[in-house]
């Protein structure tokens, strides 16, 4: 674990009873909320991570507008996470409101297609440069169902992705290298069908030369990645690393997958479009939403000209791919104006530069006690290391110190700030501010003050 050793232990656990303590105090309404909510729901929390959140129990949320939010308790909170990107176009968006408001009068879902749908997908090829798509009903569904296509049409039993990356919930990217080089199932992932190796090559990030020994041993049918990594920390990828892997997915005949559902904070067409990568699909979620559940993903006309042999038929309910509620009315509503109202490139030119202006404020303390910490950011999304910046996944993990990060999330949240939960990460919306920035420097140098030596 590499940590600055200006910060003193004794000081840390000390200033962390006192945010504890003070957290208790400030959210009875939220604590009570906690303890009833014990009596039906598993672990008193509708999904199993909410229990991760720093304090005795989680925050309950009244509502929440533009970029931030009220508990229950009536604090109200500048918000840096924005539901793990999922509210990146921020809170309760009139654009957004007005039109789920207008579909839930004309009717949410049918099985039919709708108008929209075409809008959707129009907008999509502008931003990200392939011209067919389809839809799903998050990032994790369309990832499965991409990874179908990719396996039928190369006739190929393997993928590979990055050690220590997420696609979400899906089974065969829940994967680590452990200390033997092999491909076993991430630490905490619970129940996996089969052995990972099995189906899943695991590489380390920016490693072009594992790649390549990957991919010659010519049963892979895909490469499944995030053009930077994103959810073990920012770790951007080296000059010449994404071009590099789309030069060998070719080479050896493997498609290539890109997931923006967390990199569509580099730029309207994420990164696929500000680096030119190219790939054979694209994947991107929620965040095109703006919180409603959506995902779609995108293909090359030649994989389209190949995959449309398989739309019809008497199977095709039963392919694996689809859902009852995937593409529905209120999905495409909510898309169409989603990214007709938001996502656009003077929105990102405002959150982009706030993401910078807090960087710079995080780096500002850091020099300030003179701590070997760095800041990474990734379009309006920045993120600071308790280390010099990694260069893949397993030395992201091996970054982590989680009482230091505990401690720095529960104090800002004490102060009115929420940062991305399990990452020193904010995200910027347009509804953020300077303020904003320079609240959050402000609190950041208290926390840090508390604990230095």
């Amino acid at each position: 674990m590499v940590v600055a050793i200006q910060i003193d232990s004794l000081r840390l656990s000390a200033a962390m009873e006192r945010e504890e303590a003070d957290f208790v105090a400030r959210h009875p309404k939220s604590q009570q909320l906690a303890q009833e909510a014990k009596e039906g729901l598993l672990s008193g929390v509708p999904m199993p991570w909410m229990v991760r959140w720093p304090g005795a129990f989680p925050l309950f949320v009244d509502k929440a507008q533009g970029s931030s939010f009220v508990c229950a308790d009536g604090h109200s909170y500048v918000d840096f996470c924005l539901g793990d990107t999922g509210a990146m176009t921020g809170h309760s968006v009139e654009a957004l409101s007005t039109a789920v408001g207008t579909q839930l009068k004309r009717g949410l879902t049918t099985m039919l297609p709708t108008a929209d749908a075409q809008w959707v997908a129009n907008n999509l090829s502008e931003r990200f440069g392939l011209p067919k798509w389809q839809f799903a009903m998050t990032a994790t569904d369309a990832n499965r169902f991409v990874l179908r296509f990719a396996r039928h049409l190369t006739k190929r039993p393997k993928i590979v992705v990055h050690d220590w990356c997420y696609h979400g919930t899906v089974d065969e990217t829940l994967v680590v290298l452990d200390a033997d080089g092999r491909t076993v199932s991430r630490p905490g992932a619970i129940g996996p069908q089969v052995d990972p190796g099995l189906t899943t090559v695991a590489v380390p990030f920016n490693d072009l030369y594992a790649m390549e020994e990957a991919l010659a041993s010519g049963d892979i049918a895909c490469v499944l990645m995030e053009p930077a990594l994103t959810n073990i920390g920012i770790v951007l990828p080296k000059d010449g690393y994404v071009q590099g892997v789309r030069e060998l997915t070719r080479k050896y005949d493997a498609l290539l997958i890109i997931d923006e559902t967390h990199t569509i904070c580099a730029g309207p067409g994420g990164c696929t479009r500000e680096w030119s990568i190219d790939p054979d699909f694209v994947v991107i979620g929620k965040t095109i939403g703006g919180g409603i559940p959506v995902a779609a993903y995108g293909m090359s006309a030649k994989i389209a000209r190949r995959l449309e042999a398989l739309m019809v038929g008497h199977d095709l309910d039963v392919s694996g791919v689809g859902g009852t509620l995937t593409g529905s009315a209120l999905a495409m509503s909510a898309m169409k104006a989603t990214l007709s109202s938001s996502l656009l490139e003077n929105d990102f030119e405002q959150t982009i530069g706030l993401a910078k202006s807090w960087a710079e404020g995080v780096k500002s303390v850091c020099t300030e006690f003179d701590l070997d910490w760095h800041v990474q950011q990734l379009g309006c999304r920045a993120e600071y290391w308790f280390c010099p910046p990694p260069a893949n996944g397993a030395q992201a993990a091996a970054s982590v110190n989680p009482e230091l990060e505990a401690y720095l999330h529960l104090a800002a949240l004490n102060r009115g700030i929420l940062l991305t939960p399990f990452h020193n990460m904010a995200l910027f919306s347009v509804f953020h501010k300077i303020d904003d920035v320079d609240k959050h420097t402000g609190v950041f140098r208290d926390c840090i003050a508390a604990i230095a030596s």
